[in-house]
């Protein structure tokens, strides 16, 4: 073997990562872009057909398990942990562009993520949150324990028919947003300002 791999693998191993052969044979039924920037723990249970951009980190540590379905992307900068509770993805939603980060890291957390989301521009989940089918974050927010209703993606040509979102910046803590509703927020969020998402995108 290479040495300098060696050295790599050497260092992977101390940080609670998986070698680089480990990451390519856990991923071979996904597309891996670089594997030498992908940082995978034991601990995590990957489907089919996902694409990993450079720089993407998932660790699980104490018996957690972070378990990820089918066609999902990440895109470089998305970070999860499970320490405290697991994390678990569904199918074809995108991780970033501009980061994304999921932590289950304290007593009693838990993050489920359903399908088709879109995640975008550094938001960060905490506690027990749950993401429901076709939801969106859309900005720098920090989401602690919300609940997002299920609903169609951002594709469904009626916006109150997509899963809940929220957009802007801050703190978001505690809420709920049903199917076909917005939050949109500038420092803090309030489960008094939701708005059909139709307020955003008129219907034709």
């Amino acid at each position: 073997m290479n040495p300098n791999i060696e050295k790599i693998d050497a260092a992977r191993r101390a940080c609670g990562f998986l070698t680089i052969a480990e990451t390519l044979d856990l991923l071979k039924d996904n597309l891996l872009i670089d594997p030498f920037s992908t940082l995978i723990s034991s601990g995590i249970s990957v489907g089919q057909n996902n694409i990993f951009y450079p720089g993407v980190t998932l660790q699980a540590t104490q018996g957690m398990q972070i378990v990820l379905g089918n066609n999902n992307t990440f895109h470089s900068g998305t970070s999860m942990s499970a320490s405290e509770g697991n994390v678990t993805v569904g199918n074809g939603n995108q991780f970033g562009d501009g980061g994304f980060t999921a932590k289950a890291n304290r007593s009693g957390a838990e993050i489920r993520i359903g399908d088709c989301g879109r995640f975008l521009n550094n938001p960060s989940i905490f506690g027990q949150t749950t993401l429901g089918d076709g939801t969106q974050l859309l900005g720098n927010i920090i989401v602690d324990s919300c609940i997002l209703g299920d609903g169609g993606s951002f594709e469904e040509p009626d916006p109150d028919l997509r899963g809940g979102l929220l957009k802007g910046f801050g703190t978001a803590r505690n809420l709920t947003v049903p199917r076909g509703n917005v939050i949109a927020g500038q420092g803090h969020f309030d489960e008094t300002n939701l708005l059909p998402q139709s307020h955003f995108h008129p219907k034709d």
